[in-house]
């Protein structure tokens, strides 16, 4: 299980490192820099093949403290490499101080004003990192002005980014020509904590070929802006495993004027991509034994979602699985299906006098269920009915509209709300979560998770390319499809639907509802990818035994 470190996490593991003498700042700089230029010639093999040239521009911190170690290491090997620094060198802090000095040794260092670089100044950059006629230019641009300590936008940078070609998603090839962008921690400019872009444009951010960053992955690697505008993330050991633990609950690492301080950026862990296998909790049992889901249907024509999410429930493992269909329904549905049965349930009533099986344990409400009274007066029965259940679609809707509904949320309920689905049933937090981010650590879509999931009383799943799992109690976790895990074929109708099915069906299975939602949204990925461009929603249930059979230890 990966944890995702926010920027104080990841200041206290390296004070409580140093603070016990095992290694000193200069050490840690040093192990970065190595990392750096060794995820540099692993990723690309070429470039290790001849020296070729590098520009390396470095920030007023310690991110530009690394920046001159890869600078270092790199004309070690022949490279032929210029620096430029954003800042004043008389106030760097002191570790990235004896580096800049150990750099000059090498070569020079084109001083660039803060805050707002000269016209001349951005000149020489665009310069240095053009590529022109006959001449290759530089082979990478090393983007290490800041990392995980941001918390003010990038301002008057904007041109010097253009200089350089960096804005958004490069997508370079050098085989056209293009330089390499390689960020150390994070892109410049993109906020640590929750991967939004710091400033008025969300547009401005230095887009990376690949992001180094040192012991284990932070949020913003994940979330929003800082998970589309770099194509790789690499992690570098620096050997801080040892004290990641106990750092996590130093109390010198908070501010004694800011108790909640801890609570939001020290101790509360989010995971990343955690999943448990849903064949192998019971292993042997009778289909009764594992657990029998009911999935709501729309009337006709409004069938498809929830027979996608009964496929869903069924493939992923519920013993039984049965599509509750109006009547006006049934012989369409009854046409499409064999091994899921039916159940007539046209109203509240139906439902009820279905719900007298005990054995149904797990109810799945919402995919295209429909907007009318009697549809609120449905979910409200499924609700009060206590059995574990999954929100989607048209019953978030529905909630939304209905404080009597939201209030009869509980701890088994699981919600699954796109963007526009959040904004209905959190205004307030989706409002904050759109705003410009202005500062650092911003708003991030865990923080308005976690404050969902607190508000309702159930586990919320924010689905997205990053998708942001909470519980009530504050865990989270994040559920990435970019990168390397990047599906953007998921992005398909039905898609929500079979996810919705698959964490019903592990709820019917007896997962809890955390338990459920992370095991399905990776497993929903898993799928996805698996399968690869071409996907329509109607594979995704196919593709999970083979996923299963790899997933298996």
């Amino acid at each position: 299980m990966a944890v995702l470190l926010t920027a104080a996490q990841m200041r206290a593991i390296e004070e409580a490192a140093m603070a016990s003498g095992a290694v000193t700042g200069l050490e840690l700089m040093e192990r970065a820099g190595a990392g750096v230029v060794t995820a540099i010639f692993d990723e690309w093999p070429e470039l290790a093949e001849a020296p070729q040239g590098a520009v390396v521009l470095c920030g007023p911190g310690n991110n530009g403290g690394d920046g001159f170690v890869v600078a270092r290491l790199l004309k070690a090997r022949g490279w032929d490499v210029e620096v430029f620094l954003y800042g004043d060198p008389e106030k760097l802090p002191p570790d990235a101080r004896s580096n800049y000095d150990a750099w000059q040794t090498h070569g020079d260092v084109v001083g660039l004003t803060m805050p707002n670089p000269t016209t001349d100044e951005i000149e020489q950059v665009d310069r240095a990192t053009a590529v022109t006629g006959g001449d290759p230019g530089p082979a990478l641009i090393i983007d290490a002005v800041f990392g995980t300590g941001l918390s003010r936008p990038l301002g008057g940078l904007r041109a010097l980014i253009e200089a350089c070609q960096l804005e958004g998603n490069p997508l370079h090839d050098r085989n056209a020509g293009r330089p390499f962008v390689v960020s150390l921690d994070m892109p410049s400019g993109v906020c640590s904590d929750s991967g939004r872009i710091l400033g008025d444009d969300p547009g401005l951010g230095i887009g990376a070929d690949l992001v180094v960053t040192f012991h284990a992955a932070k949020r913003g690697h994940v979330l929003s802006h800082g998970a589309q505008i770099a194509r790789r993330l690499r992690v570098c050991d620096i050997g801080l495993a040892e004290h990641a633990r106990a750092a996590l609950r130093v109390r010198h690492a908070v501010p004694p004027e800011k108790p909640g301080w801890l609570a939001r950026h020290v101790t509360r862990s989010v995971t990343a991509g955690r999943a448990q296998h849903p064949e192998l909790d019971k292993p042997v049992g009778n289909k009764f034994d594992h657990g029998h889901a009911l999935v709501l249907s729309g009337g006709a024509g409004r069938t498809g979602a929830a027979r996608l999410a009964a496929r869903g429930a069924l493939r992923i493992g519920s013993g039984l699985v049965t599509l509750g269909v109006p009547p006006s329904a049934q012989l369409e549905v009854a046409t499409q299906v064999t091994a899921i049965m039916l159940a007539r349930v046209g109203d509240a009533v139906a439902l009820e006098a279905v719900l007298k099986d005990a054995r149904i344990n797990a109810l799945c409400v919402g995919p295209s269920l429909g907007l009318s009274d009697e549809k609120a007066a449905l979910t409200e029965a499924a609700l009060k009915s206590g059995r574990a259940i999954v929100l989607d679609a048209d019953a978030l809707t529905l909630i939304a509209q209905d404080p009597a509904l939201f209030a009869a949320l509980h701890a088994a309920c699981v919600l699954t709300p796109h963007g526009g689905e959040f904004a209905r049933l959190f205004p307030d937090l989706a409002e904050r979560l759109a705003a410009p981010a202005s500062a650092g650590p911003a708003y991030s879509k865990i923080d308005a998770t976690r404050e969902a999931a607190a508000r309702c009383g159930a586990v919320v799943l924010f689905k997205g390319p990053d998708t942001v799992i909470a519980h009530p109690d504050g865990r989270a976790a994040v559920h990435a499809a970019t990168q390397e895990r990047a599906a953007p074929w998921l992005a398909t109708a039905g898609a929500g639907d079979v996810l919705a099915g698959f964490i019903t069906g592990l709820l019917a299975r007896g997962f809890a509802p955390m338990q459920a939602a992370e095991t399905a949204a990776w497993l929903h990925v898993e799928c996805a990818r698996l399968f690869g461009p071409g996907l329509i929603a109607e594979d995704l249930p196919e593709q999970l035994p083979d996923v299963l059979r790899a997933f298996a230890p």
